[in-house]
């Protein structure tokens, strides 16, 4: 009775976590939307700013005010050599998943960031020379499938925001490739990867956006008849963007790979038909159809590198794969590769 109580909490303990990470990841994003669209903040380099900012001052009170989790403490020297380059990727992963998001629907956006696991493949075989499980291959055609699908049958196609979606998700592969090397010998959660990454990021991305987006800014607020309420808006959306790195941390620890990998999908289908319910963009039979390949995909290219990575010790998963220094950059961990917060 008791262990059947036990497996029942963790079950809820489960189901309450996912929901409460589909509520900020979806909530950030149509904030994001709403910032750029419905305020006419056009400023992407700025509203990312904003979310460093957010997340660097949270994760320093959840560490060392609240000291809800422990510091995970990093080398000086580390920190330039191995932080800094991951913030500079990082940075530019947020930075051009924002700017999609100032030009094509939050659907589209979405569907094209599902492409992720492709690029981050592709990307292990061309530059590490790394060679995959044919199972693998064989996954991603339908991910490939559907992006092509949504994208010629995309109603609200924009090629600059395609463009920049398409380079978030290969700065999303290149960021997870890097950090099985550049992060090796440090086990970071969410929080503390926030929490060196979030003020370096904030340092790189300040200039730009100051010469490129000050002037923009300063017309806008005094175009404001009252600055209260997208101020709040604004600062919110960082806020949330930061608790939705928290959210991740629980997640990751409360779930299976596999239940991990279902949920992401599945929250990207929340977040498409929340997008539309609220923004009315238009979606036409075909587009839905592709979004839904694509979805389907992701699931089965999920489950088949856990599959993969649950074969018995002896079993060669890359079979093709060199000897050499190339090992140090295996297969991107099966719950971690879409950490990242948008």
């Amino acid at each position: 009775m008791e262990e059947g109580m036990l497996c029942q909490w963790s079950v809820i303990r489960s189901v309450l976590a996912i929901i409460q990470w589909w509520g900020f990841n979806v909530t950030v994003i149509i904030m994001n939307k709403w910032i750029f669209q419905k305020l006419d903040f056009k400023f992407p380099l700025s509203v990312s700013c904003i979310h460093f900012i957010c997340s660097a001052i949270g994760a320093y009170l959840v560490i060392k005010v609240l000291k809800l989790k422990p510091l995970i403490a990093v080398d000086p020297e580390d920190r330039w050599k191995r932080i800094f380059p991951m913030s500079f990727v990082f940075c530019i992963n947020i930075v051009l998943g924002n700017v999609s998001l100032r030009y094509i629907p939050v659907s589209f956006m979405q569907t094209i960031k599902s492409f992720t696991p492709a690029t981050t493949v592709i990307l292990q075989w061309l530059v590490w020379q790394k060679h995959f499980d044919g199972r693998i291959w064989a996954s991603l055609v339908p991910i490939v499938g559907g992006i092509l699908l949504t994208s010629i049958t995309e109603l609200s196609f924009n090629m600059f925001g395609f463009c920049a979606a398409l380079f978030g998700c290969l700065a999303t592969s290149t960021k997870t490739i890097l950090a099985e090397s550049l992060l090796h010998g440090y086990k970071f959660d969410s929080i503390n990867t926030v929490y060196y990454m979030a003020p370096f990021a904030t340092m790189i991305l300040a200039g730009p956006a100051l010469l490129l987006e000050g002037s923009g800014v300063v017309l806008w607020f005094q175009s404001q008849t009252s600055l209260l309420s997208p101020l709040i808006i604004i600062f919110g959306s960082g806020v949330l963007a930061f608790c939705l790195n928290f959210s991740i941390f629980y997640v990751i620890h409360s779930t299976t790979a596999v239940t991990f990998n279902v949920a992401g999908n599945l929250k990207v289908a929340v977040a498409v038909t929340c997008s539309w319910l609220i923004f009315r963009n238009p979606i036409s039979a075909l587009n839905a159809i592709g979004c839904a390949i694509t979805l389907v995909g992701c699931t089965f290219y999920g489950y088949v590198r856990h599959m993969i990575s649950q074969q018995p010790p002896g079993t060669p998963r890359t079979p093709h794969t060199p000897r050499s220094l190339k090992e140090l950059v295996p297969l991107v961990n099966d719950k971690l590769d879409d950490k990242d917060v948008r």
